[in-house]
């Protein structure tokens, strides 16, 4: 990769295109030119991206001291500076311009070597590079096992409210909260299995990981209702465990809709057990399903009985 120092200005000169089909990869014998730059750079809040490179002598006549490293990005040479990290990496931040999502540069290096009359100038140079800016990118699940009902987050950035996290094929409840915060309940699916978690959305598709559904028992007080139309009873769920962070959604679901007024089902965090108020609307008899705990789905029978006649005076 070495060159005539007048063919290496017209390089500044040249546009991207046709640096890319030169093919400069090849003929550098005193210097190995490696770049660190990630094909996709997470986008973050300060639009500064650093570019690195690793410049490694390859021979004994290379001056050290003499190592120059440039990167040329959108036509413009920006000076690199030695990083911290090693003596031979080369680093260089750059502020993005609003609304770009693709980088192309390439990196020059100027260097000497020791010649019978002296230090004698050098360049090396890489092909054209490209790096996208990542707006949306998943990058784990906070914890990976839980029982059902867990609030789990999930670490990444670009998401958006018509995010959807699944299990397999079964759609967990998710909570959009901002770009950066997303959460989702742990779905009433059988316990002892792994799934695979994946989020859904306009944006796209991405697998996020495997998650573990662990067991959990809980018990129900009282273990029937039988309440007349407009009257309220408590029902407690007591967990044998302390909820997790974020709390315990516990999946409620009843066969006689109309005939049951009750509050979503959040165990807090840190606590055993909570208490709801369940009130009685149109007669009926069905039963309150809590699914995703024990080996089998726990059953509360309620009956609701028309209310008793008001006696005129």
């Amino acid at each position: 990769m070495h060159t005539k120092r007048a063919f290496c200005a017209r390089t500044f000169l040249l546009g991207f295109g046709a640096l890319a089909a030169l093919a400069l990869t090849s003929g550098c014998t005193s210097l190995a030119l490696s770049n660190l730059t990630p094909a996709s750079l997470p986008e973050n809040p300060s639009e500064i991206y650093t570019f690195t490179l690793r410049v490694t002598p390859k021979n004994q006549v290379m001056l050290r001291s003499s190592i120059s490293p440039h990167v040329i990005v959108d036509g413009q040479n920006f000076a690199m500076k030695r990083s911290s990290l090693g003596d031979d990496l080369y680093e260089f931040e750059y502020q993005l311009p609003p609304g770009r999502t693709d980088i192309a540069y390439y990196y020059l290096v100027n260097y000497d070597v020791e010649g019978s009359q002296g230090p004698v100038p050098g360049e090396a140079y890489t092909a054209v590079e490209h790096a996208k800016i990542a707006r949306r990118y998943v990058l784990s699940l906070e914890v990976n096992r839980g029982p059902v009902g867990s609030s789990i987050s999930v670490v990444g950035r670009g998401f958006t409210p018509q995010d959807v996290i699944y299990f397999d094929d079964t759609a967990a409840r998710t909570v959009f909260s901002s770009t950066s915060d997303l959460s989702f309940y742990v779905p009433a699916l059988p316990a002892g299995k792994n799934y695979e978690v994946a989020l859904k959305g306009l944006a796209g598709n991405s697998p996020v990981g495997t998650f573990r559904i662990d067991g959990a028992n809980i018990s129900v007080s009282p273990s029937s209702l039988t309440l007349a139309t407009g009257e309220r009873q408590s029902l407690t769920f007591t967990l044998a465990t302390i909820a997790p962070p974020g709390g315990l959604l516990l999946d409620v679901a009843t066969d006689i809709p109309e005939s049951v007024i009750m509050p979503e089902v959040m165990v807090p965090a840190g606590e055993t057990s909570v208490t709801v108020t369940v009130e009685g609307g149109r007669p009926g008899s069905g039963n309150l399903v809590l699914k995703g705990y024990g080996g089998t789905d726990v059953s509360i029978p309620i009956t609701v009985n028309p209310a008793a006649p008001v006696s005129a005076k």
